[in-house]
């Protein structure tokens, strides 16, 4: 049956609609909890009973090696998460002190928190309501408007910087407009970073994402479509910069029998064999943790449809395959000052919720930083919920 609109809540129809999925009323159902079902025990009690803990072994090789072949990218590199993966990516691509880049203010802040440990500038933009992300539209009358050349390279004319890079951000899952923010990308001479951290196991036309701009970064946080308890990647198709990525990430130590000699200021961020151990038991879940995920996907629309009817659950969009890492629904706008009593009443019920994160301009560290009108990002953070959405949900 189909509640009318005013029968009842908002919230009540929401908590009905997720109990047909999340039934158990004495259990918590977190919002993406990791699951281990595979090799994850056999290989982390091989790394134990070999001694082959540390940042060196065989599943640190087998872990790159995999991502590789299975987003089809030339090189991945294995890192200790996928904060320090977008680091590096921006700075392998030219990310310099007082330069500017341009970033979603919709994001987690690990995107924009990657840009000023480069020293760097966020710079904000819209998201869109198709994707989520990045609004390539909206950007592209911005970036006529405050950008200029200055020996073939793009500045902000209004504060004067150069705008370095452009870091495109998957959100949950479901992919940007990536065609038309390459274009921008080529137009305005500005490279451009995915932050496909949400996004493992999602595509563009048959493509994965992480895979169309110059370098890319992934997440395996344990909250993650496939974790490694801590860890990320980073993806490119560029030999030079993959071999760059891995140097910088392993100290700039020069190869030798026994001779520590640095040649470059590097970082410690490589990615012990123990997290690799675990992430490649996951990878070898993956493709049917994405089919439950889908079928999750599915169930959810199904029934915020017959319970919730006008609450959007929000689907991928035509000529992509999202991963579904978290599932989103978005409050109708005559609802949105309903946001947060939708989230007190879901969390109450026992049903992870939250909401989308506090746009990057309105925390206090970047106030300041500049920004484009984010009309629909505001829009997008007053009416987002996330709802539970782990794998094991979908038996």
């Amino acid at each position: 049956m189909t509640f009318p609109i005013d029968s009842k809540t908002v919230a009540d129809r929401i908590v009905r609609s997720i109990r047909q999925i999340c039934p158990d009323t004495s259990k918590f159902y977190g919002l993406h909890e990791p699951l281990f079902e595979g090799n994850e025990k056999k290989y982390v009690d091989e790394c134990v009973e070999t001694g082959w803990v540390s940042s060196v072994g065989k599943f640190v090789d087998r872990i790159e090696n995999d991502l590789a072949d299975f987003t089809g990218c030339g090189r991945a590199v294995a890192m200790v998460n996928g904060t320090a993966a977008l680091q590096i990516a921006l700075k392998i691509v030219g990310v310099e002190s007082d330069t500017e880049v341009l970033c979603p203010a919709l994001t987690f802040i690990a995107t924009a928190n990657a840009i000023v440990y480069n020293g760097a500038i966020p710079h904000f933009v819209d998201s869109e309501w198709s994707t989520l992300g990045m609004d390539p539209d909206a950007l592209k009358i911005y970036l006529n408007d405050i950008t200029e050349l200055k020996n073939g390279l793009p500045y902000n004319r209004l504060t004067g910087r150069r705008i370095s890079a452009m870091v495109p951000m998957h959100t949950f899952g479901h992919p940007v407009r990536i065609f038309e923010l390459l274009q921008l990308s080529e137009q305005f001479k500005i490279p451009l970073v995915e932050d496909a951290a949400e996004s493992l196991g999602s595509y563009v036309e048959g493509k994965h994402s992480g895979t169309f701009g110059k370098v890319a970064c992934l997440s395996f946080n344990g909250n993650k479509t496939v974790t490694t308890g801590g860890g990320g990647a980073l993806l490119t198709n560029d030999a030079a910069l993959g071999a760059l990525a891995k140097h910088l990430t392993t100290t700039a130590k020069r190869p030798h029998r026994w001779e520590f000699y640095h040649d470059m200021l590097g970082y410690n961020f490589r990615m012990p064999n123990l997290n690799a151990a675990l992430g490649c038991a996951q990878l070898e879940s993956l493709p049917n943790f994405l089919a439950r995920k889908r079928l999750l996907a599915e169930r959810y629309s199904s029934a915020f449809q017959e319970f919730a009817p006008e609450v959007e659950f929000r689907m991928e969009r035509e000529g992509t395959t999202a991963n579904y890492w978290l599932n989103v629904i978005l409050l109708p706008e005559n609802q949105m000052h309903q946001r947060d009593k939708v989230l007190a009443a879901t969390n109450d019920a026992g049903l992870m919720t939250r909401p989308a994160w506090t746009l990057m301009n309105k925390l206090p560290m970047y106030a300041g930083a500049p920004s484009m009108p984010l009309t629909v990002a505001e829009q997008i953070e007053a009416r987002l919920i996330n709802i539970p959405s782990s794998t094991s949900l979908q038996a």
